[in-house]
């Protein structure tokens, strides 16, 4: 009786799901981050280290960035682009979050984890909304006036949010010499 329908709505949001389950990751990972980051070294930004540009994780992020970032800044840049595609979906509002980001807003671990918070409740809001993974096809307008499948836009925000948290732990480990716990870097 119910088993029949448990497999049946279980397919239809496999994916979706498995979407949700990762974007949650990116946020754990990102307050571990952050919680794991003395206040001293926040918006340090880590010395250059001479990496060649051709094997650099650094000058091959989807930013363009080439040049370190702090792990505060590359934490915020994380949750922006999660903010952004998430603002977007919900509101079709695709402001940059620059602007309420500041390090000088954003001052402290436990300032940055309740912003991190704050996107996550947007992200968690935006998925709730997604009856099954068939709407993961249906076409997004994005600020340039193109359409997008959902799914493109949301994979393509994991792989840049992901990007910018291996940066962050990227600078935490040249920093501090160690990696928030449970991590491998």
């Amino acid at each position: 009786m119910d088993d029949k329908r448990n497999a049946q709505t279980l397919g239809r949001r496999e994916i979706v799901e498995s979407l949700d389950r990762e974007f949650a990751r990116l946020h754990a990972k990102s307050c571990a981050v952050i919680e794991s980051t003395p206040v001293d070294i926040l918006y340090v930004v880590p010395a250059h280290t001479g990496i060649s540009s051709s094997t650099s994780r650094l000058s091959s992020s989807p930013s363009g960035l080439t040049t370190p970032l702090s792990v505060g800044e590359s934490v915020l840049r994380c949750a922006a682009a999660i903010e952004q595609t998430f603002g977007g979906i919900t509101s079709n509002l695709w402001d940059d979050p620059f602007e309420w980001t500041l390090p000088e807003y954003l001052s402290t671990p436990a300032k940055v984890n309740n912003h991190l918070a704050d996107v996550e409740a947007t992200r968690k809001r935006a998925f709730s909304s997604f009856a099954d993974d068939a709407c993961l096809l249906k076409r997004v307008a994005v600020p340039s006036g193109e359409t997008r499948p959902l799914i493109d836009l949301l994979l393509e925000t994991l792989l840049r949010a992901a990007d910018f948290q291996a940066q962050a732990l990227f600078a935490l480990k040249t920093l501090s010499g160690i990696g928030p716990p449970g991590f491998i870097i």
